[in-house]
């Protein structure tokens, strides 16, 4: 099992550009395989990236996740094969559906069939990046468009590497089996091992990248570290999403704790940020994050391969880059042996 570390939504906790480029250096001195850099209304991730892979060697550099509303699917394949030139051929291209509150109110699109539109989505970025002229006919996209001038078209500049590896974040399990249909990885936010493994079971034998995302804390002090895990998931299942769509909190219920996560998110959504902090069990912080000390964070990342991650993905809730430089030696030294 592989290691992979996450920028996250880059600008938050005070680091600048200077901190987030000397933890990738050293992610990738300590053996991490992968960066990932996430999207919402702020930093551009593929700028980042591309940025980053003027800096480093050999970390792979992936995005984590680009959302398919902001960027037609032609433009997220130039935009994988640009990254993929500069950097050598070490770019990851992760998409995702995003959900209706960045996708009807940042891009201006009708949160609907979002299993067909990503469907047509990987199709249309799989023919440009093996090269193929894009043609394509879907219930949400076809090209070139009926009845208009339009040429078909073949991506100009080729990837590097011959297979350039696309990732889909999936939580349902429709989603899921499209990920082992037509994609190279599957990003999983937030699952617990026993969960990863249920869900795995959807992709219906495809030889992918398992690679779930983990908001990781290796904090001797037990409740000092569900403590500071408590802000960043309460923003997840409480304000990332609309009161009525938030895929966290569902993930919460699934995983048993429906009624502390919709009691946290009606706090978190009236302005009790603190309360619905509170409010988070530490059971619930458990199943939905890594952390604690060091034997059981090892235990943890243990079952995550042993669920059959291939990739681990560890974000990061420490505040300083002096505290994240701890963090990423610690995990590096508690990762269990690649098999």
């Amino acid at each position: 099992m592989r290691l992979g570390y996450s920028m996250s939504y880059w600008g938050g906790a005070g680091l600048g550009p200077a901190d987030h480029l000397a933890l990738v250096r050293e992610a990738e001195a300590l053996g991490y395989s992968s960066v990932w850099a996430a999207e919402t209304y702020g930093t551009d991730p593929a700028s980042l990236l591309a940025w980053i892979a003027g800096q480093t060697e050999r970390i792979a550099l992936g995005t984590g996740v680009l959302q398919m509303s902001g960027r037609k699917p032609v433009v997220a394949a130039m935009t994988a094969a640009t990254l993929d030139q500069v950097s050598g051929g070490r770019a990851r291209l992760g998409v995702g559906p995003s959900g209706p509150q960045v996708v009807e109110g940042w891009h201006g699109e009708r949160f609907d069939r979002p299993l067909a539109r990503a469907r047509d989505y990987l199709q249309v970025v799989r023919k440009a990046l093996d090269g193929q002229p894009v043609r394509h006919e879907g219930p949400t996209m076809t090209l070139p468009l009926p009845g208009s001038e339009g040429k078909e078209l073949t991506l100009a500049v080729a990837p590097v590497q011959e297979r350039l590896p696309v990732y889909l974040a999936a939580m349902g399990p429709k989603t899921v089996a499209l990920a082992g249909e037509l994609a190279d990885g599957w990003l999983a936010i937030h699952f617990p091992p026993d969960h990863l493994a249920r869900m795995a079971k959807h992709l219906n034998g495809a030889a992918l990248d398992v690679a779930p995302m983990v908001l990781t804390l290796v904090e001797e002090d037990q409740e000092l570290a569900y403590d500071m895990m408590r802000p960043m998931l309460a923003l997840y299942l409480g304000g990332m999403g609309s009161r009525r769509t938030n895929f966290y909190n569902r993930l919460a219920a699934t995983l048993g704790f429906e009624q502390e996560a919709t009691r946290m998110q009606e706090a978190f959504l009236d302005g009790r940020q603190g309360e619905a902090m509170a409010m988070l069990p530490d059971a619930l912080v458990d199943a939905m994050t890594m952390c604690g000390p060091a034997g059981k964070v090892r235990e943890r990342m243990a079952a995550y391969q042993e669920a059959g991650a291939t990739t681990l993905i560890v974000g990061l809730v420490t505040p300083t880059r002096r505290l994240r430089s701890r963090q990423l030696r610690l995990i590096a030294g508690l990762a269990p042996a690649s098999r």
